[in-house]
């Protein structure tokens, strides 16, 4: 329900009667306060009846009569308007609290304009961010204090209607009786503000005197930890100068064992060296003895080199002889194969023997180059066999790229593979074959590299069984080498005289060019 200030209303009539300047309309000109009337602790001060700007049918009839307003005779004006009380800080923190806490439960058009923004806040930042806008409406705005007072003395229950009954509980707490009372503002409420702040200071001086108190109970428990420490540690350094003495005494005794120890190894010594001196005779005259020696080994070493220097020469000689032997044999074998070629009359041939499996098993969307170049020098296996003479490599095309890049798209994996494999039948000049599955999928690929041949099986036809006639169509003793991690073509291509090597081995031999 909302509340009403009589006195306010009284103090308006008195200002009213008593002030010549006021207007016929009854307004008191408000450039008459006193600068002192300032809140402290960032709260405006009060304003009176007249300083409202709040229109005199906002206040209900039935809030204020006549008979709850008593009437004021000229000679009884009442005291001038009292300036804001200062407000101990956990009052002031307690009443804009509250505030902030009803400020969403207000309709937009009765919050000020200052504070419709501050209602939007999170209740946690409301208080903090908006106290100082929060403290000046509540001092000045009479009519917004009524309606947020209407809200907190519903949450406040019992304890609200105490305070405006102006009876409050012993128990209660007095700093929340004090901001509820700042709020009301019964009769009587700035003794009660008074009040709470004089309990808080009470309680702020009670805790300082415990401090106080605590800290000499704690400084006094720690001198008597300190004198017992001391009394320990003052028992423990007698004991420990009784152990020095009786170690000083055991010291004494070691000292004149160790002197008689001293002087017997002295007279020990002295013997050490006079035998000392007759080894070094000895070690001399068999120094005198090995160096004699050490000369004659010098010499028989001498004479054995001698003897390994001829019969390297020897072997040097005889070894010249084999390689002209065996230059004459290779030289004999190769006129007879040119005389075999030429009593054959075989001709230089541009078709290979894949050719013939290419045309009849496979088709390839594009031909196939058979260009040369010169043989690289590699110790890896797979370049070990590719600088054999006129080899033929024949790669298992998907074994190899879904082993190498298989999250690339099928035509991306048939490019990279066909693009390296030419890099290597460049590198090498030698033959190349790929072959993939599937023939009826393609729709035509890009020239493919100098060198390379490329075949897709037929339908009804698998790439293995494609491999292995490329390999039987091969003549005995041409060195074909397979690259395929299938088992079953490793093993089938074997049995023909080819060499079968993994796929890693190419992917890594391509990795390196």
């Amino acid at each position: 329900m909302p509340l009403t200030e009589p006195s306010d209303d009284r103090l308006h009539e008195a200002a009213v009667a008593a002030d010549p300047r006021g207007g016929a309309d009854g307004v008191v000109d408000d450039h008459t306060d006193s600068p002192d009337s300032a809140l402290p602790d960032s709260m405006p001060p009060e304003p009176t009846a007249s300083d409202s700007t709040v229109p005199d049918s906002t206040v209900s009839d039935s809030t204020v009569s006549d008979s709850s307003v008593p009437e004021v005779s000229e000679t009884t004006l009442p005291e001038p308007t009292l300036p804001e009380p200062t407000l101990p800080e956990p009052v002031r923190q307690r009443i804009v609290t509250l505030t902030a806490a009803a400020l969403p439960g207000l309709p937009a058009d009765e919050l000020p304009a200052p504070l419709r923004r501050v209602a939007k806040f999170a209740p946690n930042r409301r208080a903090r961010l908006g106290g100082g806008a929060i403290a000046t409406q509540l001092a000045g705005d009479p009519l917004f204090r009524q309606r947020v007072t209407s809200r907190i003395l519903t949450e406040a229950g019992d304890l609200g209607a105490a305070v405006v009954d102006g009876v409050v509980p012993a128990a209660a707490d007095p700093v929340e009786v004090a901001a509820l009372a700042y709020l009301v503002r019964p009769p009587g409420w700035r003794d009660q503000v008074e009040a709470a702040g004089a309990a808080v200071q009470a309680d702020v001086d009670s805790a300082v005197v415990a401090e106080l108190v605590r800290s000499a109970e704690q400084r006094v428990a720690r001198a008597e930890h300190d004198r017992a420490v001391a009394k320990v540690e003052a028992d423990k350094l007698r004991d420990e100068l009784a152990r020095v003495r009786e170690e000083l005494g055991q010291l004494r005794e070691e000292a004149r064992t160790l002197s008689r120890s001293l002087r017997e190894t002295q007279g020990r010594e002295r013997k050490a060296t006079e035998m000392l001196a007759t080894e070094k005779g000895r070690a001399a005259r068999a120094a005198n003895d090995h160096d004699a020696e050490l000369r004659r080994l010098r010499a028989k070493l001498a004479e054995a080199e001698t003897v390994a220097g001829a019969a390297r020469h020897t072997a040097k000689e005889a070894r010249s002889v084999d390689d002209a032997r065996l230059w004459l044999l290779l030289e004999t074998i190769g006129r007879a194969s040119a005389g075999l070629r030429r009593e054959l009359a075989l001709d230089p041939v541009d078709w290979l023997p894949a050719d013939s499996v290419a045309e009849a098993y496979a088709e390839g969307p594009t031909g196939a180059t058979t260009s040369r170049a010169r043989d690289t020098d590699d110790p890896a296996r797979l370049d070990e066999l590719l600088a054999l003479p006129r080899a033929h490599l024949v790669v298992d095309g998907y074994n190899v790229t879904k082993r190498g890049f298989g999250e690339m798209s099928l035509e991306q994996q048939r490019k990279r593979l066909i693009a390296g494999l030419g890099g290597l039948a460049a590198q090498t000049g030698d033959e190349v074959t790929v072959v993939f599955d599937g023939a009826e999928r393609m729709h035509g690929l890009p020239p493919t590299p100098r060198g390379v041949r490329v075949l897709f099986s037929r339908k009804g036809e698998t790439a293995d069984e494609l491999i292995r006639r490329l390999v039987r169509a091969e003549p005995r003793g041409r060195p074909i080498v397979v690259v395929s991690s299938d088992r079953e073509v490793a093993d089938g291509v074997r049995r023909h005289g080819a060499y079968p090597l993994g796929a890693d081995s190419l992917l890594r031999r391509l990795a390196r060019s």
